[in-house]
Formats: structure tokens, C-alpha cells, sequence
């Protein structure tokens, strides 16, 4: 340890620790991320870069000493995929935020993987333009995160996730070379698309340094805002796939589709108060599910109601918010999920993926698997894109046996429904075991040998995802 400590503040002109820091406090933190899931052992240090010099020195020490390195941004992922693991570096990059280059007339940014999602939106906010990523951490979440795991969110059923939104990367490989993937153009298809592979690597082929990021025109109006209850969850993953296939047929696609099953309206109930839920939605509309439909642009208002008969037609009890402050209402019952299970406990959010077709089904699937292991499973959706987020809350610092049980159940179910074992969070470690089942052996070790092509000794993020 004392060895590679000293080698990377050589190779940092680091002699007082300012950068390279091994103070328990720092490197424990370093051992968890969002998903509460906590590494064994402990990392030999964690080196907090500031500039891609730092990055670059610190991948050629370890890459000359063997050790591994671990990728690390904010540190909100859920899926275990930065968290230090033993005897490894923790290369930080939170401490690189600066916003590099704001083009309006190209409508892109160039940014530090360090900026978080909503100094972003604050810097390009007063060019009309925003970052169109918007994952329920966008406070706290950075950019880099964002792109290492592909992060999703609310807007994705219009506006696409975090890939849709990437032109272009400067990225660190291990052995400390640096190069640019991509281009400041809407179109470029020179060569293979390694800007595409680099999103979601989490970390497992480079460390990115920078990236060039699409910019949209923020909607011109107030966005519509629909709240819906249904006495079923079929009812509503019905109407929730009813609205965004009428954008097919000439209706406006909804930039919001969320759902909250009837056991994630009483723990939100029990939050912020019943009478709060209940003014909110609708009295007397208990054990009911709960859609959260918006539409943004300049017929937000005339769409919204457009999207009202159809919503009726599976049962919805539907109203329109009309003040700015009812849409703040609304959406406050679908922000306060994540409060409403922390206040009861620890807890592991899952996240898988299913045809639109096949919400129901994946509803009815958690059902019986919260039967079968005799558990709760909470579950809210962002139902326009059919990727739900079965919530497990528990007691202790420990995630119960039966609960990690039940999780891998979630995951056969989505694989064997056609879906995904993970939408948005990534596999990290969580989900690691599963890969192989969904993409299969051939794929599997394409995939192994991409990442031996980009990183031959094998030291980064050793252990994740593969």
C-alpha cells in the first residue's frame, strides 16, 4: 500500500496528500454508492483528479504497478459499479465541473465529467436550450455518471436517454493515452460509433474526461400536467401505453408517463399525510394506482386533453392541474417515492425493463414474487418506456438474503418477458451474474474481448459488470 501511495504522489506532485488521500473517512465513503451496497475491504487511497493530467498520471502508475482502478463520480449510482473495492485506487472525478464551452448556435456544451445535471441546465437555461437527461438524482447526479451508465429519467419517453444526448467523448485509457470519440456535428458516421460503446461502459473500458453533449430547445409554454387514478394496475399500464402509441396516429407524444402502484400511494400517503394524497388525487381513492401523464410545447394544454378520453376509456379518474402550483402538487406525489421508502427503512431500488406491452404482466410478476419470498415490493414505473423500479425495504445495514432472492426473481421475470435486467441504473455488481442470461454466452464474450482490446491488463473497474 505504502508503495503505491507513494508512487502516485510522485507522479502527481502530490507529496502533502492534497490529491492522493487515504484519510479513513474519504476512503470508506468511497466503498458505497446510491444503491447502499458496501465493498469488502478497502481501496489503498483515493485520488481526487482535478485536471486529465491527473487522470492520465494516475492510469500510468497503476497500470505500470498492476493495481486496479475504480472509476467514480458522484457516487449516486445504484448498482455498486464506482463503489472502491479492496485494494484498489479510487480515481474521483467529482472535483472536475467546469462547463468548458456552451455553443448555443450548434446547440451543444463541452463539459467536465464532474458538472452535475443541474448546474448544467442553470448555465444553458438562459439560451432557451437545456440537457434533456433527467434522472430522479439530477441534483446530484453528475454528467459523467449520467453517460458512464446511461442514465434515464421522467422525459425519456420523448426526449430519449443519456445516449441520444452524447456527440462526443475524451476519454483516458488505461494505460494513460487519452483520445476523442465522436464529432461537434449532427451527423458523423465515420468508423465504428465507440462514442455509443463508451455510454453505459460504466467505467470498464476508459475514464471520461470530457464530453460534448446535445443540447435541446427548451418547450416553448407551460407544460400540461394530467393526474389519473385506475382501480387496477393493468388499467393503468393500459392507458399509459394507449397515449404513447397515439403518437402514431398523428397525437402528440407525452414527454412524462410515470405510475405508482396502489402499494407505493399508501407508503406516499403515509409520508406526506393521507389528506395531502387524497387532495391531491381524488378522495376515496384508496388501493388506487396512480398515472402521471405531462405534455410540454405550445399545445401542451390542448394535448393533455386530447390524451383525457383515453385515459377514461381504461377507467382513469382524470384531472388537468390548473395552476402551476397543482402541478407541483402532482409531481410531488411522484418525487416523494424514494423519501416515502427511505422513511421506512434501508432500501435497494431494482430496475428492469419490459416491452410497453408487457407492463401488466411484469406487475403481475412482482406480485407473486412479493408472495413467494413473503415481502413488500413497492413499484413505481416510468411507464411510457415500460421500465419500473421495484423498491425493497428493510431493517439493518445488511440486504436480507431472501431480499437479493427475490431480486434475481425480478430478473429472470423481465429477461423472460422480452425485457432488460437493468433500464437505467446499469449492472455494476448487483446484476453482474445476470448478464449472461440476457445477452448469452456469444455476445457475452464479445463483449469480454471488446473490453481486453481497450484495456489489456484488466485493471479497471475489475469486477464490475463482467
Amino acid at each position: 500500500m505504502d508503495s503505491v501511495v507513494a508512487a502516485l504522489r510522485t507522479a502527481l506532485a502530490d507529496p502533502d496528500g492534497g490529491l492522493v488521500r487515504t484519510d479513513d473517512a474519504v476512503v470508506d465513503a468511497s466503498r458505497t454508492d446510491g444503491s447502499g451496497w458496501v465493498a469488502d475491504g478497502a481501496p489503498l487511497a483515493v485520488v481526487e483528479a482535478r485536471s486529465v493530467e491527473h487522470v492520465q498520471a494516475t492510469l500510468r502508475t497503476c497500470s505500470a504497478l498492476g493495481v486496479p482502478v475504480v472509476p467514480r463520480g458522484a457516487g449516486t449510482g445504484l448498482a455498486g459499479g464506482a463503489n472502491g473495492t479492496d485494494g484498489s485506487v479510487v480515481l474521483s472525478v467529482a472535483r472536475m465541473d467546469r462547463i468548458l464551452e456552451v455553443s448555443p448556435e450548434d446547440e451543444l456544451a463541452v463539459v467536465e465529467p464532474g458538472v452535475l445535471n443541474g448546474a448544467l441546465n442553470e448555465a444553458v437555461a438562459h439560451h432557451g436550450l437545456r440537457f434533456a437527461p433527467d434522472p430522479a438524482s439530477a441534483a446530484i447526479a453528475s454528467v459523467g455518471g449520467n453517460i458512464a451508465t446511461n442514465a434515464g429519467g421522467l422525459r425519456c419517453v420523448k426526449y430519449g436517454v443519456t445516449r441520444e444526448a452524447v456527440l462526443g467523448l475524451d476519454v483516458v485509457l488505461a494505460d494513460g493515452r487519452l483520445v476523442s470519440t465522436g464529432h461537434r456535428t449532427v451527423k458523423g458516421v465515420t468508423g465504428l460509433d465507440l462514442t455509443s460503446l463508451l455510454v453505459g461502459s460504466e467505467g470498464t473500458l476508459g475514464v471520461i474526461v470530457a464530453a460534448t453533449v446535445r443540447l435541446v430547445p427548451v418547450p416553448a409554454g407551460e407544460p400540461a400536467t394530467l393526474g389519473a387514478v385506475f382501480p387496477t394496475v393493468h388499467r393503468a399500464a393500459a392507458a399509459s401505453a394507449a397515449i404513447v402509441a397515439a403518437s402514431a396516429d398523428g397525437a402528440a407524444r407525452p414527454s412524462t408517463v410515470e405510475l405508482l402502484d396502489a402499494s407505493s400511494l399508501g407508503y406516499i400517503a403515509d409520508h406526506l399525510g393521507p389528506s395531502v394524497v387524497a387532495e391531491t388525487v381524488g378522495s376515496g381513492q384508496e388501493g388506487g394506482v396512480f398515472l402521471l401523464v405531462e405534455y410540454d410545447g405550445p399545445d401542451a394544454t390542448r394535448d393533455a386533453l386530447g390524451a383525457v378520453p383515453r385515459l377514461q376509456a381504461e377507467g382513469g379518474t382524470v384531472g388537468l392541474a390548473g395552476s402551476a402550483a397543482e402541478r407541483d402538487r402532482l409531481l410531488t406525489i411522484r418525487r416523494s417515492f424514494h423519501a416515502a421508502m427511505a422513511a421506512r427503512g434501508r432500501v435497494l431500488i431494482e430496475d428492469v425493463a419490459v416491452p410497453r406491452s408487457r407492463l401488466a404482466e411484469m406487475f403481475d410478476r412482482v406480485e407473486a414474487i412479493g408472495r413467494e419470498f413473503d415481502l413488500p415490493i413497492p413499484t413505481c414505473a416510468h411507464a411510457g418506456d415500460g421500465n419500473l423500479h421495484p423498491n425493497f425495504v428493510f431493517d439493518g445495514e445488511v440486504v436480507p438474503q431472501k431480499v437479493w432472492d427475490a431480486a434475481d426473481a425480478l430478473f429472470r421475470a423481465a429477461i423472460e418477458l422480452g425485457g432488460t435486467l437493468t433500464g437505467e441504473h446499469g449492472v455494476g455488481v448487483l446484476k453482474r451474474h445476470h448478464l449472461g442470461d440476457e445477452v448469452g454466452t456469444d455476445v457475452l464474450e464479445l463483449q469480454r474481448g471488446i473490453r481486453r482490446v481497450f484495456d489489456p491488463k484488466g485493471i479497471l473497474n475489475p469486477g464490475k459488470v463482467f
